[in-house]
């Protein structure tokens, strides 16, 4: 860590900044104690659970059912941004309004020929 020069045009990275590692205070590195055990006992229940030679149940995975839960109800956990107001004009509001422009000009343009005469629209049974 001590040879390491900093690029000139970029930061340095997270991991070799000294005061992530030796300017931490005590109730920070118990914090992180704490939450790295809780991690690693959580990894260790799963991990007996799965490789186990006796199981006959499903393993739950809470982590798993919470992202399940989430996809299967958008609405609950869906925050309003600008770009989903921007999609959603776009696929939402934008096609409805174009086919309506394309539609009206269409029936404009061909309910013009008809009056102008240069559109024959006879019934023909053979044609």
């Amino acid at each position: 860590m001590a040879d390491y020069r900093e690029a000139p045009l970029a930061t340095r990275p997270k991991t070799l900044d000294p005061n992530e590692y030796f300017n931490l205070s005590p109730e920070y590195r118990r914090a992180e104690e704490s939450r790295a055990a809780l991690r690693s006992n959580l990894k260790r229940q799963y991990l007996v659970q799965l490789n186990n030679p006796h199981r006959k149940e499903l393993i739950e995975d809470p982590a798993l059912t919470r992202w399940v839960h989430a996809r299967a109800n958008p609405y609950p956990y869906f925050r309003p941004t600008f770009k989903t107001s921007l999609m959603g004009f776009m696929f939402g509001i934008f096609p409805l309004f174009g086919l309506y422009f394309l539609f009206k000009t269409d029936r404009d343009r061909k309910e013009k020929r008809i009056q102008e005469g240069q559109v024959d629209r006879r019934f023909h049974l053979t044609k």
